[in-house]
């Protein structure tokens, strides 16, 4: 995957897990409100990633992504939840903290350092360790 900023990362990821896909929009107050950020701040961020080719929107209406965008936005949202899951559920650091570092990390590990990680990771975790991953 090409990287883009941790911030664009981030919103790709926000708007994954508010349901958005090639087909289903999300409004940008929504993504503001699940990012804790102004709505000036998202429309910027949807200005650059649409720019990049990671989502539409047309003239302040909803935004719906790329096929780009959703495989990129999906993902960041699977390293965040398998490497939070890791931290808590096998490494037994709080929830909150695995969390944060969880999403510091998913941004720094390469797409193949992860993969090697993640085949690491099921062979050395028994069946259902890693219970919070979807």
């Amino acid at each position: 995957m090409n990287k883009i900023s941790n911030s664009h990362e981030d919103y790709l990821e926000a708007m994954v897990m508010l349901g958005a896909s090639t087909k289903q929009s999300v409004r940008p107050v929504d993504v503001a409100s699940k990012m804790g950020v102004s709505k000036a701040s998202v429309n910027k961020a949807i200005s650059v990633l649409r720019e990049k080719g990671y989502l539409n929107q047309p003239y302040y209406g909803d935004i719906t992504l790329t096929q780009k965008g959703e495989d990129y936005g999906r993902k960041v949202l699977e390293r965040h939840k398998v490497l939070t899951a890791f931290l808590h559920d096998v490494l037994g650091i709080d929830a909150k903290t695995a969390e944060e570092e969880a999403c510091m990390m998913e941004h720094a590990i390469s797409d193949e350092s992860f993969e090697k990680w993640m085949d690491y990771v099921y062979k050395i975790c028994p069946a259902g360790k890693l219970a919070s991953v979807e």
